[in-house]
């Protein structure tokens, strides 16, 4: 295995454990603290989990795609493994939208039926941890994928920033509250949560659409080099 797979697999191996972490410590303390919005921050988190596990097995195929007789066998041809890498960034993009969908859809929701109840002190803490775990993971992939990291990467990387800045969002919506009931103005601490997850969630639409449109292209790429191979007479 060459330095560069196995440095791609070991930061999808730590990518996958903090989606794990941040998905039981966000689903455990909401369930708890009867916070929805938490609950939900570690929902994505858990989505992240799928999607990394996704990554990750990915890679190991692209370089042991089966074992025989106790050998390892042959690495995929290069064509293969792009088809692979951007299947799996496909699949990352139209996840990521969907939840950038569900996000804006349920803050929207919230907006209109009296929006959301936050535990600030409670809230504050979780948010604090919640930014500074998401923005450490970010950099440790980023950093360490080198300059010409690989497609997978790329997602990973863009999916642990998206994760980041709705962390954020949601960790300025607690600041918001806490200032307006300080302030006197309880009534309207309600809304500053929801505010800024739509706020996040239009801002980071483009992500998932980069991702959608870049792999798409690649794809249509790869399929048009292919049938010119087939036509060639040249195997695919």
């Amino acid at each position: 295995m060459s330095c560069e797979y196995a440095k791609e697999r070991n930061l999808l191996k730590f990518s996958t454990f903090a989606c794990f972490c941040f998905a039981a410590l966000g689903i455990g303390l909401g369930i708890w603290a009867g916070s929805m919005v938490i609950v939900f921050d570690g929902a994505y988190s858990l989505v992240g989990l799928a999607l990394s596990l996704m990554a990750l097995a990915a890679s190991v195929y692209i370089r042991n795609p089966s074992a025989k007789n106790g050998k390892k066998g042959k690495s995929v041809s290069a064509q293969k493994a792009a088809v692979i890498e951007s299947l799996v960034v496909l699949v990352k993009g139209l996840t990521v939208a969907v939840v950038c969908l569900i996000s804006f859809a349920s803050a929207l929701d919230a907006m209109f039926t009296g929006g959301r109840e936050v535990n600030a002190g409670f809230a504050l803490v979780f948010g604090i941890v919640n930014v500074a775990g998401c923005l450490a993971t970010y950099a440790v992939v980023r950093k360490h994928s080198g300059k010409r990291p690989s497609d997978i990467l790329k997602a990973e990387s863009s999916q642990w920033l998206m994760d980041t800045v709705i962390s954020a969002a949601v960790l300025v919506g607690f600041l918001a509250a806490t200032v307006l009931m300080m302030t006197g103005y309880g009534e309207y601490a309600v809304y500053a949560d929801p505010m800024m997850v739509i706020l996040a969630s239009v801002y980071f639409a483009t992500v998932p659409v980069k991702l959608i449109g870049e792999s798409s292209k690649k794809l249509m790429s790869l399929y048009q080099e292919s049938n010119n191979k087939i036509r060639r007479g040249v195997p695919a």
